[in-house]
Protein backbone atom coordinates (compact mmCIF):
# COMPACT_ATOMS: atom_id res chain seq x y z
CA UNK A 1 0.00 0.00 0.00
CA UNK A 2 2.86 2.41 0.87
CA UNK A 3 4.62 1.49 -2.36
CA UNK A 4 1.51 2.21 -4.43
CA UNK A 5 1.06 5.60 -2.77
CA UNK A 6 4.67 6.52 -3.34
CA UNK A 7 4.49 5.52 -6.99
CA UNK A 8 1.61 7.94 -7.50
CA UNK A 9 3.78 10.87 -6.39
CA UNK A 10 5.29 12.58 -9.43
CA UNK A 11 7.73 15.45 -9.62
CA UNK A 12 4.88 17.74 -10.73
CA UNK A 13 2.70 16.72 -7.79
CA UNK A 14 5.54 17.19 -5.29
CA UNK A 15 6.45 20.58 -6.75
CA UNK A 16 2.83 21.73 -6.61
CA UNK A 17 2.51 20.52 -3.01
CA UNK A 18 5.69 22.37 -2.02
CA UNK A 19 4.57 25.61 -3.66
CA UNK A 20 1.09 25.49 -2.13
CA UNK A 21 2.24 24.40 1.33
CA UNK A 22 5.40 26.43 1.88
CA UNK A 23 6.03 29.11 -0.72
CA UNK A 24 2.48 30.44 -0.56
CA UNK A 25 2.93 31.01 3.19
CA UNK A 26 6.41 32.45 2.85
CA UNK A 27 5.44 35.12 0.33
CA UNK A 28 2.91 36.62 2.76
CA UNK A 29 5.87 38.36 4.43
CA UNK A 30 7.32 39.63 1.15
CA UNK A 31 7.02 43.06 -0.40
CA UNK A 32 3.81 43.71 -2.34
CA UNK A 33 5.70 43.63 -5.64
CA UNK A 34 6.80 40.05 -4.90
CA UNK A 35 3.47 39.00 -3.41
CA UNK A 36 1.66 40.12 -6.58
CA UNK A 37 3.64 37.61 -8.67
CA UNK A 38 1.75 34.78 -6.96
CA UNK A 39 -1.76 35.93 -7.81
CA UNK A 40 -3.70 33.04 -9.38
CA UNK A 41 -0.81 30.68 -8.75
CA UNK A 42 -2.64 27.75 -10.39
CA UNK A 43 -2.60 29.63 -13.69
CA UNK A 44 1.12 30.42 -13.67
CA UNK A 45 3.28 28.87 -16.34
CA UNK A 46 6.50 27.12 -15.38
CA UNK A 47 8.54 30.13 -16.51
CA UNK A 48 6.44 32.64 -14.55
CA UNK A 49 6.47 30.42 -11.45
CA UNK A 50 10.25 30.12 -11.73
CA UNK A 51 10.55 33.93 -11.97
CA UNK A 52 8.22 34.36 -8.99
CA UNK A 53 10.21 31.94 -6.82
CA UNK A 54 13.47 33.62 -7.87
CA UNK A 55 11.98 36.94 -6.73
CA UNK A 56 11.26 35.41 -3.30
CA UNK A 57 14.82 34.13 -3.02
CA UNK A 58 16.21 37.53 -3.99
CA UNK A 59 13.93 39.28 -1.49
CA UNK A 60 15.10 36.94 1.25
CA UNK A 61 18.75 37.54 0.38
CA UNK A 62 18.14 41.29 0.59
CA UNK A 63 16.41 41.11 3.98
CA UNK A 64 18.56 38.44 5.62
CA UNK A 65 21.23 40.92 6.72
CA UNK A 66 18.62 43.08 8.44
CA UNK A 67 17.25 40.06 10.32
CA UNK A 68 20.75 39.07 11.44
CA UNK A 69 21.46 42.62 12.62
CA UNK A 70 18.19 42.61 14.55
CA UNK A 71 19.21 39.34 16.25
CA UNK A 72 22.57 40.95 17.05
CA UNK A 73 20.78 43.92 18.57
CA UNK A 74 18.56 41.66 20.71
CA UNK A 75 21.69 39.83 21.92
CA UNK A 76 23.15 43.16 23.11
CA UNK A 77 19.86 43.95 24.83
CA UNK A 78 19.71 40.65 26.68
CA UNK A 79 23.36 40.82 27.76
CA UNK A 80 22.89 44.30 29.23
CA UNK A 81 19.64 43.31 30.94
CA UNK A 82 21.00 40.09 32.45
CA UNK A 83 24.08 41.82 33.88
CA UNK A 84 21.80 44.55 35.27
CA UNK A 85 19.27 42.20 36.84
CA UNK A 86 21.52 39.38 38.09
CA UNK A 87 24.76 40.06 39.91
CA UNK A 88 27.83 38.54 38.29
CA UNK A 89 29.66 35.51 39.61
CA UNK A 90 32.43 33.31 38.26
CA UNK A 91 30.13 30.60 36.88
CA UNK A 92 27.88 33.08 35.09
CA UNK A 93 30.85 34.92 33.57
CA UNK A 94 32.52 31.75 32.32
CA UNK A 95 29.23 30.50 30.89
CA UNK A 96 28.48 33.77 29.08
CA UNK A 97 31.98 34.25 27.71
CA UNK A 98 32.23 30.65 26.54
CA UNK A 99 28.82 30.47 24.85
CA UNK A 100 28.95 33.94 23.32
CA UNK A 101 32.42 33.35 21.87
CA UNK A 102 30.96 30.34 20.01
CA UNK A 103 28.30 32.58 18.45
CA UNK A 104 30.36 35.70 17.80
CA UNK A 105 33.59 36.79 19.46
CA UNK A 106 32.48 40.44 19.47
CA UNK A 107 29.47 39.57 21.66
CA UNK A 108 31.77 38.09 24.30
CA UNK A 109 33.75 41.37 24.16
CA UNK A 110 30.49 43.26 24.71
CA UNK A 111 29.68 41.09 27.73
CA UNK A 112 33.14 41.66 29.22
CA UNK A 113 32.75 45.42 28.75
CA UNK A 114 29.38 45.41 30.53
CA UNK A 115 30.84 43.17 33.26
CA UNK A 116 33.67 45.67 33.81
CA UNK A 117 31.14 48.50 34.08
CA UNK A 118 29.05 46.41 36.49
CA UNK A 119 32.02 45.81 38.80
CA UNK A 120 33.13 49.46 38.58
CA UNK A 121 29.60 50.59 39.46
CA UNK A 122 29.35 48.26 42.44
CA UNK A 123 32.81 49.10 43.78
CA UNK A 124 32.21 52.85 43.37
CA UNK A 125 29.07 52.46 45.49
CA UNK A 126 31.24 51.10 48.32
CA UNK A 127 30.59 47.45 47.61
CA UNK A 128 33.66 45.51 48.78
CA UNK A 129 36.03 44.63 45.95
CA UNK A 130 36.59 41.25 47.63
CA UNK A 131 33.14 40.22 46.30
CA UNK A 132 34.38 40.58 42.72
CA UNK A 133 38.05 39.59 42.84
CA UNK A 134 37.43 36.01 41.70
CA UNK A 135 34.98 37.11 39.01
CA UNK A 136 37.31 39.81 37.73
CA UNK A 137 40.23 37.41 37.66
CA UNK A 138 38.26 34.80 35.68
CA UNK A 139 37.39 37.43 33.09
CA UNK A 140 40.99 38.64 32.98
CA UNK A 141 42.26 35.08 32.42
CA UNK A 142 40.12 34.95 29.30
CA UNK A 143 41.47 38.31 28.11
CA UNK A 144 45.08 37.14 28.36
CA UNK A 145 44.50 34.70 25.47
CA UNK A 146 42.58 37.20 23.30
CA UNK A 147 43.94 39.27 20.43
CA UNK A 148 43.14 42.99 20.56
CA UNK A 149 44.78 46.01 19.03
CA UNK A 150 47.82 47.39 20.84
CA UNK A 151 45.95 50.25 22.55
CA UNK A 152 43.15 48.04 23.88
CA UNK A 153 45.54 45.28 24.92
CA UNK A 154 47.64 47.76 26.90
CA UNK A 155 44.62 48.91 28.93
CA UNK A 156 43.41 45.34 29.47
CA UNK A 157 46.86 44.27 30.63
CA UNK A 158 46.67 46.95 33.33
CA UNK A 159 43.32 45.49 34.48
CA UNK A 160 44.78 41.98 34.55
CA UNK A 161 47.77 43.17 36.60
CA UNK A 162 45.62 45.06 39.09
CA UNK A 163 43.11 42.19 39.43
CA UNK A 164 45.86 39.70 40.22
CA UNK A 165 47.39 42.17 42.65
CA UNK A 166 44.13 42.19 44.58
CA UNK A 167 44.30 38.39 44.79
CA UNK A 168 47.54 38.44 46.73
CA UNK A 169 46.80 37.59 50.39
CA UNK A 170 49.06 40.35 51.72
CA UNK A 171 47.29 43.05 49.71
CA UNK A 172 44.06 44.57 50.98
CA UNK A 173 41.60 46.76 49.11
CA UNK A 174 42.79 49.74 51.12
CA UNK A 175 46.33 49.27 49.84
CA UNK A 176 45.10 49.38 46.23
CA UNK A 177 43.29 52.50 45.16
CA UNK A 178 39.62 51.69 44.57
CA UNK A 179 39.34 54.87 42.51
CA UNK A 180 42.16 53.68 40.28
CA UNK A 181 40.44 50.34 39.76
CA UNK A 182 37.11 52.00 38.89
CA UNK A 183 38.80 54.33 36.42
CA UNK A 184 40.72 51.47 34.84
CA UNK A 185 37.62 49.30 34.49
CA UNK A 186 35.68 52.16 32.90
CA UNK A 187 38.47 52.92 30.45
CA UNK A 188 38.84 49.23 29.56
CA UNK A 189 35.08 48.93 29.03
CA UNK A 190 35.07 51.93 26.68
CA UNK A 191 37.98 50.45 24.72
CA UNK A 192 36.11 47.14 24.34
CA UNK A 193 32.83 48.86 23.46
CA UNK A 194 34.59 50.95 20.79
CA UNK A 195 36.16 47.82 19.30
CA UNK A 196 32.73 46.18 19.43
CA UNK A 197 31.15 49.11 17.54
CA UNK A 198 33.88 48.94 14.88
CA UNK A 199 33.20 45.24 14.29
CA UNK A 200 29.45 45.86 14.28
CA UNK A 201 29.82 48.63 11.68
CA UNK A 202 32.04 46.46 9.52
CA UNK A 203 29.54 43.59 9.61
CA UNK A 204 26.23 45.46 9.38
CA UNK A 205 27.14 48.84 7.90
CA UNK A 206 25.22 47.95 4.74
CA UNK A 207 21.86 47.75 6.55
CA UNK A 208 22.32 50.10 9.54
CA UNK A 209 24.14 53.35 10.28
CA UNK A 210 26.47 52.71 13.19
CA UNK A 211 28.60 55.38 14.85
CA UNK A 212 31.72 53.71 16.22
CA UNK A 213 32.80 56.44 18.65
CA UNK A 214 29.66 56.97 20.77
CA UNK A 215 31.21 55.52 23.93
CA UNK A 216 34.52 57.22 23.22
CA UNK A 217 32.74 60.59 22.98
CA UNK A 218 30.88 59.83 26.21
CA UNK A 219 34.12 59.00 28.00
CA UNK A 220 35.81 62.19 26.75
CA UNK A 221 32.91 64.32 28.01
CA UNK A 222 32.86 62.48 31.35
CA UNK A 223 36.52 63.34 31.90
CA UNK A 224 36.26 67.00 30.89
CA UNK A 225 37.82 66.72 27.42
CA UNK A 226 35.03 68.80 25.90
CA UNK A 227 36.86 69.62 22.68
CA UNK A 228 37.38 65.93 21.91
CA UNK A 229 33.84 65.10 23.00
CA UNK A 230 32.45 67.81 20.73
CA UNK A 231 34.50 66.67 17.77
CA UNK A 232 33.36 63.05 18.07
CA UNK A 233 29.72 63.75 18.91
CA UNK A 234 29.37 66.29 16.07
CA UNK A 235 30.72 63.74 13.59
CA UNK A 236 28.26 61.18 14.96
CA UNK A 237 25.30 63.58 14.66
CA UNK A 238 26.12 64.23 11.02
CA UNK A 239 26.44 60.49 10.42
CA UNK A 240 23.20 59.53 12.18
CA UNK A 241 20.82 62.43 11.56
CA UNK A 242 19.09 60.88 8.55
CA UNK A 243 19.81 57.23 9.32
CA UNK A 244 17.01 54.67 8.93
CA UNK A 245 18.42 52.21 11.47
CA UNK A 246 20.93 52.75 14.26
CA UNK A 247 21.93 51.08 17.56
CA UNK A 248 20.60 52.05 20.98
CA UNK A 249 22.61 52.83 24.10
CA UNK A 250 21.45 51.35 27.45
CA UNK A 251 20.92 53.59 30.48
CA UNK A 252 21.16 50.89 33.14
CA UNK A 253 23.23 51.71 36.24
CA UNK A 254 26.26 50.10 34.58
CA UNK A 255 26.15 52.76 31.85
CA UNK A 256 24.78 55.65 33.93
CA UNK A 257 28.16 56.05 35.65
CA UNK A 258 29.49 57.39 32.33
CA UNK A 259 26.72 60.03 32.13
CA UNK A 260 26.30 63.33 33.96
CA UNK A 261 23.80 64.50 36.59
CA UNK A 262 21.25 65.99 34.19
CA UNK A 263 20.47 62.84 32.27
CA UNK A 264 20.84 60.64 35.36
CA UNK A 265 18.20 62.73 37.14
CA UNK A 266 15.93 62.50 34.11
CA UNK A 267 16.23 58.71 34.01
CA UNK A 268 15.59 58.55 37.76
CA UNK A 269 12.34 60.48 37.30
CA UNK A 270 11.13 58.03 34.65
CA UNK A 271 11.82 55.17 37.05
CA UNK A 272 9.88 56.92 39.81
CA UNK A 273 6.91 57.17 37.44
CA UNK A 274 7.25 53.58 36.23
CA UNK A 275 9.54 51.27 38.18
CA UNK A 276 8.53 48.28 36.04
CA UNK A 277 9.98 49.68 32.82
CA UNK A 278 13.21 47.70 33.34
CA UNK A 279 11.53 44.41 34.23
CA UNK A 280 10.23 43.15 30.89
CA UNK A 281 12.66 41.27 28.65
CA UNK A 282 10.39 41.04 25.62
CA UNK A 283 9.83 43.70 23.00
CA UNK A 284 12.04 46.67 22.21
CA UNK A 285 9.25 49.17 22.80
CA UNK A 286 8.87 47.93 26.38
CA UNK A 287 12.30 49.45 27.04
CA UNK A 288 11.47 52.97 25.82
CA UNK A 289 12.48 54.30 29.26
CA UNK A 290 15.87 52.62 29.50
CA UNK A 291 17.39 53.02 26.02
CA UNK A 292 18.24 56.02 23.88
CA UNK A 293 19.46 56.01 20.30
CA UNK A 294 23.01 56.87 19.32
CA UNK A 295 21.62 60.03 17.73
CA UNK A 296 19.99 61.22 20.97
CA UNK A 297 23.17 60.53 22.96
CA UNK A 298 25.33 62.31 20.38
CA UNK A 299 23.07 65.38 20.38
CA UNK A 300 23.12 65.42 24.18
CA UNK A 301 26.94 65.34 24.27
CA UNK A 302 27.26 67.82 21.42
CA UNK A 303 24.95 70.29 23.19
CA UNK A 304 26.69 70.06 26.56
CA UNK A 305 30.15 70.32 25.05
CA UNK A 306 29.10 73.44 23.13
CA UNK A 307 27.71 75.01 26.30
CA UNK A 308 30.84 74.13 28.28
CA UNK A 309 33.00 75.68 25.53
CA UNK A 310 30.68 78.73 25.23
CA UNK A 311 29.96 78.40 21.52
CA UNK A 312 28.32 81.18 19.55
CA UNK A 313 24.56 81.56 19.22
CA UNK A 314 24.87 80.75 15.51
CA UNK A 315 26.51 77.40 16.31
CA UNK A 316 23.86 76.60 18.94
CA UNK A 317 21.07 77.49 16.51
CA UNK A 318 22.37 74.84 14.10
CA UNK A 319 22.28 72.30 16.92
CA UNK A 320 18.66 73.30 17.63
CA UNK A 321 17.84 72.52 13.99
CA UNK A 322 19.38 69.04 14.40
CA UNK A 323 17.36 68.47 17.59
CA UNK A 324 14.16 69.40 15.77
CA UNK A 325 14.94 66.89 13.01
CA UNK A 326 15.68 64.20 15.62
CA UNK A 327 12.39 64.89 17.42
CA UNK A 328 10.46 64.30 14.20
CA UNK A 329 12.54 61.25 13.43
CA UNK A 330 11.94 59.34 16.70
CA UNK A 331 8.54 57.61 17.12
CA UNK A 332 6.39 59.13 19.85
CA UNK A 333 6.59 55.97 22.00
CA UNK A 334 10.38 56.32 22.41
CA UNK A 335 9.76 58.17 25.63
CA UNK A 336 13.27 58.66 26.97
CA UNK A 337 14.58 59.86 23.61
CA UNK A 338 11.96 62.60 23.49
CA UNK A 339 12.57 63.59 27.11
CA UNK A 340 16.32 63.90 26.56
CA UNK A 341 15.84 65.85 23.33
CA UNK A 342 13.37 68.18 25.07
CA UNK A 343 15.84 68.68 27.91
CA UNK A 344 18.71 69.76 25.68
CA UNK A 345 16.38 71.89 23.56
CA UNK A 346 15.27 73.74 26.69
CA UNK A 347 18.88 74.20 27.86
CA UNK A 348 19.90 75.66 24.52
CA UNK A 349 16.93 78.04 24.32
CA UNK A 350 17.52 79.21 27.91
CA UNK A 351 21.24 79.78 27.29
CA UNK A 352 20.62 81.64 24.01
CA UNK A 353 17.92 83.87 25.51
CA UNK A 354 20.19 85.03 28.35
Amino acid sequence: MIENRLRSISKEWLSSWFVNTYIQQSVQNCHESVLGLFNNISELTDVKLDDAVSAVVQWRMNTLKIDVWWAYYVAELIIALVVFRYSLNVQRCICFIGELSKLDASLSDYFIAVAFLHIAHKVARECSIEHFIETLSSVCDFLVSSNYNERTQSVLNDVVTLAHKYQQPAVSSTQCSVGKLVELLQRSAVELLTTFRQLEAREFGSVATIATTDFEALYAYKHGDYQRGLQLSTQNVHTLLYAVRMPDVPTFPEFIQLLDDDIVSLIALTLIVNRECTDDLNARRDHANVFITQLTLSLYLMTHCQLKLRHSVTSLALTLDCIEIAQRKHPIDQTLDHLVLKLIERKLVTYMST
